[in-house]
């Protein structure tokens, strides 16, 4: 009976005080990015940004076969959680340059450009030519100004230079920027407040920034809870990263076409020891598996998410999920809806032409 009793408080990790006994931190003491530097961030940037509602579904809970919560970061300003680094990298480097500037194909640039006027300055934008005419729109209707570049991450780092050398600029990187995976935490402060006993939180993964953030707060919160990067099958860079231990920045092919384009993104030097040290596993999703995912969003949470957003939807819903993490052990799942930035004519095209 004792030896049962003591199973089961082994098991118990949904209770909720698991971070009173913690367990050794992976990243070493000297990291850069902690907990405390997270909550400073959401101290500096609460006055410019939502505190982003929680919703649910019975529908797709059932589907799940267990709680689901999504946090939606779709309803934050510029339509993304971009804003919340951008904010938080703008407060900082506002006193030295005059000026911001950075690359990026949409939810990031918005963000920027929306900071900067916040911050009273101006936002030098690189965005590739092939970016949707809706998030260019959008950019400049921030304020920010656009220089188009070929759509290669090399031709916008190296556009990105170009500027900061000519404007005397602060460069913002979209994710590898430790105020701007900082400010990205700021979402698992406010998710954890909202919904303290989460067994796992699902996160999309691009070049890391929000998972980053997220990983370091919610660890410290609670070591045993599980953090979970959703990543398309076709940009599939960071699970081939922790597979093979190492930082793999490159993909298979050499223009992925996936409905989650905001996720093409590569990790970088900050936010690669998180993925390697703090994020549990990564789990990579099919273009048909996201298309009908952000489709189910769409119609029964009545959220206009883009499909990187549905990537985490996919693999709450997957068999593969249900496998490695079984409802009966992880009942309270959270899955951060990232966006809804779309070209809504030209992604319902591709979302219902997709089996």
């Amino acid at each position: 009976h004792v030896a049962t009793l003591f199973i089961q408080k082994l098991l118990k990790r949904r209770d909720g005080f698991c971070w009173k006994k913690r367990a050794p931190f992976p990243l070493p003491a000297t990291f850069p990015i902690n907990a405390r530097r997270i909550s400073k961030a959401m101290q500096k940037i609460q006055n410019f940004v939502h505190r982003t509602p929680v919703m649910q579904s019975n529908a797709l809970s059932k589907m799940a076969d267990r709680e689901l919560f999504f946090k939606c970061e779709v309803l934050q300003k510029t339509g993304s959680f971009k804003i919340r680094g951008a904010t938080n990298a703008a407060k900082a480097a506002i006193k030295g340059c005059p000026y911001l500037v950075t690359h990026s194909s949409g939810n990031h640039a918005q963000a920027v450009a929306l900071a900067a006027k916040n911050c009273n300055t101006k936002a030098y934008i690189v965005m590739p030519r092939n970016a949707p005419e809706v998030k260019k729109a959008a950019v400049a209707a921030y304020g920010g100004i656009i220089t188009l570049c070929e759509p290669t991450n090399s031709a916008r780092a190296a556009a990105a230079q170009e500027l900061v050398q000519k404007m005397h600029g602060h460069f913002i990187h979209p994710s590898d920027d430790l105020h701007v995976i900082s400010g990205q935490g700021t979402v698992a402060v406010e998710f954890l407040q909202q919904v303290p006993n989460l067994d796992a939180i699902i996160v999309p993964v691009g070049g890391g920034g929000l998972i980053s953030g997220i990983a370091v707060y919610a660890k410290s919160f609670n070591p045993n809870i599980k953090i979970i990067g959703a990543e398309p099958a076709l940009v599939d860079d960071a699970k081939r990263s922790k597979d093979a231990g190492k930082l793999i920045a490159s993909h298979l092919s050499a223009s992925p076409d996936t409905l989650a384009d905001g996720l093409k993104t590569f990790l970088g030097q900050y936010t690669w020891p998180v993925v390697r040290d703090l994020v549990d596993t990564i789990i990579t999703i099919d273009e048909p598996a996201i298309a009908q995912a952000t489709k189910l969003v769409w119609s029964r949470l009545k959220l206009c998410i883009e499909p990187s957003a549905g990537v985490g939807v996919a693999l709450v819903l997957s068999d593969e999920f249900k496998t490695k993490f079984p409802p009966s052990l992880y009942p309270r799942v959270g899955v951060i809806l990232c966006g809804g930035n779309i070209d809504l004519q030209k992604i319902a095209t591709k979302l219902f032409s997709t089996p």
